[in-house]
């Protein structure tokens, strides 16, 4: 196994143990949850965000709309968890 995939298995483990801190409701993706995940983004590395009750859409659609209003990168969705990062940003 290369050193990068063993960094990589690390990275994964330690994403296992963080909890849900932003909510998705029966309301969908409002201005509100955009604003917490942003807030939380510029405090934290990482957000994951737990989806909860009935959508029109798809928890890859709502996982992409989450990214692509926050500003974040998405990681991983499994289940009915998101997981969010900072984008690296450009010096």
């Amino acid at each position: 196994m290369r050193t990068s995939s063993m960094s990589k298995m690390t990275a994964n483990r330690g994403r296992n143990e963080i909890p849900p801190t932003v909510a998705v409701g029966k309301n969908g993706v409002t201005d509100n949850v955009i604003a917490e995940i942003v807030r939380q983004l510029r405090t934290r590395r990482t957000v994951k965000v737990r989806l909860h009750g009935e959508s029109k859409l798809s928890r890859f659609e709502i996982a992409k709309e989450l990214a692509d209003k926050s500003g974040a990168k998405l990681i991983d969705v499994r289940g009915f968890t998101v997981l969010l990062t900072r984008k690296k940003t450009k010096l």
